[in-house]
């Protein structure tokens, strides 16, 4: 299993980014996906989660509104779009995927929201 996340970067408050995380490795459309994110000194957090076929997907509070997740099965790839991005949204974020009881994790990209 391997996923690996691109598409972080420095970014103003207000402004946009779209993350994504390509997997390989198992078989990306059988599996739910969710991006979490993690700042020094804090526990990792979830951020969205989305089944595998997609439809219903899950939002932590703090990001409700402002963050879409979404997938391609074609491409084995799982997106994070980020809009009206706030300093406290700084951090690195990871995508996760669980099998067999097991979570995989990325090696995280880094987003630093700040002016």
């Amino acid at each position: 299993v391997q996923l690996v996340e691109s598409g972080g970067g420095l970014v103003q408050p207000g402004g946009s980014l779209r993350l994504s995380c390509a997997a390989s490795g198992f078989t990306f459309s059988s599996y739910g996906m969710s991006w979490y994110r993690q700042v020094p000194g804090k526990e990792r957090e979830l951020v969205a989660a989305i089944p595998s076929g997609g439809g219903s997907t899950n939002y932590a509070d703090s990001i409700k509104g402002r963050f879409t997740i979404s997938r391609d099965n074609a491409k084995n790839t799982v997106y994070l779009q980020m809009n009206s991005l706030k300093p406290e949204d700084t951090a690195v974020y990871y995508c996760k995927v669980v099998r067999f009881g097991r979570a995989y994790w990325g090696q995280g990209t880094q987003v630093t929201v700040s002016s």
